[in-house]
């Protein structure tokens, strides 16, 4: 485990502020640290510090707001590390433009963001005029993993180092089932009771939302509780079982919402009888799930071209613009079988 200033970098990641030179250079040690640990080998050390850098100095040149994710990400049984940079401005009219070489807005050489995508192994992003970019990076140390069908991101209430929110992914005996979950309160309590849930998460038998969520909750009543929903995408349906305030709905191509339900009750104490609910999903649909730590109020209609890329960039996206600071924040985006 990697330590920075204290904090260890977790799978949920660590969060840095990014706004002058010396926070670009922190960011870049620790994630050359990380690169260690997980054996990356150290010519791909070294294009993970060429990426880093140069996320962070556009972060510092360009941005205003600039935050940077750090993580590992574990796949295909191989570790790499992700980095996710959020601006709040002031954004790019044509992303692929900017990426070139050679392009620039402050009279420099203009290799920024063409040196990161020829070093990392995957790369998207998203940009709007007056909103702001988002940037997903991974560097793996050999080939690839193939993208993910589902990401997201947790960040905690300002003051705390952990949050009490999280998420998971996992493929039991042919079903994509993902989790959100939102302990209650916040700190290390709330974090435990939402690893409580993610641990029995990924160990449950294979079956139903609704099923499984029944399984966390006798798994989780040594904790505080929590709410949390299971979503399973299948081939053209959506099946989808919750307790408690995890809001989740399912977005189209167009950027139309259709909401999901969830039953009352705290998973680890109380429960109601869990309840099953299955919803078309068609070609080109978004799940997405977050905890009342974002504001439901976002609309994807306001973010031409969004939807069309990748979950963790949408997620990321929606967790700049909808999350508050004042309780802790998740949001997971899942895509359609059709896409995989």
């Amino acid at each position: 485990m990697v330590a920075v200033n204290g904090d260890p970098v977790t799978d949920s990641g660590i969060w840095f502020r990014v706004e002058a030179g010396s926070t670009a250079s922190a960011v870049r040690r620790a994630a050359e640290r990380l690169g260690g640990q997980i054996e990356m080998g150290a010519a791909r050390i070294a294009d993970l510090a060429i990426v880093t850098a140069e996320l962070t100095s556009n972060l510092v040149k360009h941005a205003d707001n600039g935050v940077l994710l750090l993580r590992p990400v574990r796949r295909a049984g191989q570790a790499g590390v992700e980095l996710i940079a959020i601006d709040s401005g002031p954004g790019m009219a044509d992303l692929t433009v900017s990426s070139r070489d050679g392009h620039s807005t402050t009279g420099t050489l203009g290799i920024g963001l063409g040196a990161i995508v020829r070093q990392a192994s995957w790369f998207d992003g998203y940009s709007l005029p007056g909103k702001g970019t988002v940037f997903a990076v991974q560097v793996w140390p050999a080939e690839p993993a193939k993208p993910s069908w589902a990401g997201g991101l947790t960040r905690p209430i300002t003051g705390e180092t952990v949050s009490g929110d999280g998420y998971a992914v996992r493929l039991a005996d042919g079903r994509h089932q993902v989790l959100v979950s939102d302990g209650l309160g916040h700190g290390p309590l709330a974090a435990a009771a939402t690893e409580a849930a993610l641990a029995a998460f990924r160990n449950a038998p294979a079956g139903p939302p609704a099923a499984v969520v029944s399984h966390l909750h006798r798994s989780m009543s040594h904790t505080r509780g929590a709410a949390l929903a299971v979503a399973e995408l299948a081939d053209g349906v959506l099946h989808y079982a919750g307790l408690g305030n995890i809001s989740g709905m399912i977005v189209d191509g167009d950027g139309q919402r259709r909401g999901l339900v969830s039953v009352p009750g705290i998973a680890g104490h109380q429960r109601p009888t869990v309840r099953g609910y299955d919803y078309p999903f068609e070609p080109g649909s978004r799940l997405v799930m977050h905890s009342d730590g974002v504001v439901d109020r976002w609309r994807l209609a306001d973010y031409p071209g969004l939807v069309e890329r990748s979950p963790l960039v949408l997620a990321a996206t929606l967790l700049r613009d909808a999350g508050t600071r004042r309780d802790d924040a998740c949001v997971l985006v899942a895509r359609s079988g059709h896409e995989r």
